[in-house]
């Protein structure tokens, strides 16, 4: 019998995971499928891993890891990845945004074997706030023009894969992780299934607008290199517009015989010739501060907790 496995980050969503575990196993029993459901408790402040106990201790099928802190989400789906038993796999966020009812449906365009992935994309954005959702939707655009990495807008985590694609991604070890990159990086035919928003259950999200635009850096960062090319190219066009420039204070002198005259004039030249260097230094240090990252080979995570004695505690 196939398996299918449910990666399911979780960071404070107490509330939550009672009305996952039980919307999800209604739809996993009715499928003719064995199943587990892997919870990655990421560092929770409240009752989270206390739940996670409970469910692991009156069904099997649940497996749960707790970091010995809060990694993030990158970290909680890779470690959900490096844990996963199933044929098929699929990330899940607590909140019930990620319905369990698109489970069979993706499960029948997997088997028929044309696609190896259903991922998921919101077709609407209803609930969410304005600003926020015309800012989602530009950084979709930039990073599709601006890298290889192909992302739909609107493109969720919940996406179900063959196992084949999960040993891809984890094959691409490296430190900082964006994941929705890493799905259109490496390829694979994947299917786009939209489904209207859905709003959380319990709880309160734990994305607010600033977490976000740092993905959204870390994002074009970790998949494009446009960012040193526009540096590269503010260097060379203030370059060329210095050179003109000398000249024509060169002209003026030999034609009318006066120098050039006003300090302000030349204190905003060198402001603005300042901060367009330390902007483009900005730029560098971004890149050099992953390079450093990844020189220092640290775990993604670590485990101080788990049901499961055979899994990794550091990787």
């Amino acid at each position: 019998m196939k398996k299918i496995t449910i990666i399911i980050p979780c960071y404070n969503e107490q509330e939550s995971i009672p009305i996952f575990y039980t919307e999800s196993t209604q739809v996993l029993k009715a499928l003719n499928y064995d199943y587990e459901l892997i919870f990655v408790n990421d560092g929770s402040k409240d009752q989270t891993l206390i739940t996670l106990r409970q469910l692991s201790a009156e069904d099997p099928h649940v497996v749960y890891l707790s970091f010995s802190r809060n990694f993030g989400k990158e970290s909680a789906m890779l470690a959900g990845f490096h844990t996963a038993t199933g044929d098929f796999v699929t990330i899940m966020d607590a909140d019930l945004q990620d319905p369990p009812s698109l489970l069979p449906e993706m499960l029948k365009i997997l088997e028929k074997g044309e696609y190896d992935s259903v991922a998921t994309r919101r077709f609407s954005r209803e609930g969410e706030p304005v600003i926020r959702s015309w800012f989602a939707r530009k950084f979709y655009q930039l990073i599709n023009k601006i890298s290889e990495a192909d992302i739909v807008d609107g493109a969720r985590d919940f996406r179900l894969m063959k196992k084949e694609m999960v040993q891809a991604i984890l094959a691409m070890n490296e430190y900082n992780r964006f994941s929705k990159g890493i799905f259109g990086w490496i390829g694979f035919r994947t299917y786009w299934l939209s489904y209207k928003n859905v709003e959380r259950v319990a709880g309160e999200t734990k994305w607010n607008f600033w977490k976000l635009f740092k993905y959204a850096v870390d994002g074009i960062i970790n998949f494009s290199q446009t960012p040193l090319s526009i540096a590269s190219w503010f260097g060379i066009s203030m370059t060329f517009f210095s050179f003109v420039a000398l000249l024509v204070i060169i002209a003026r002198r030999l034609v009318f015989g006066d120098p050039v005259v006003g300090w302000a004039s030349t204190v905003c030249i060198m402001i603005f010739i300042g901060g367009l260097q330390l902007f483009c230094l900005g730029i560098m240090g971004q890149y050099i501060a992953k390079i450093y990252m990844e020189a220092k080979h640290r775990p993604h995570y670590i485990i101080s907790e788990t049901n499961k004695s055979d899994i990794d505690v550091i990787h």
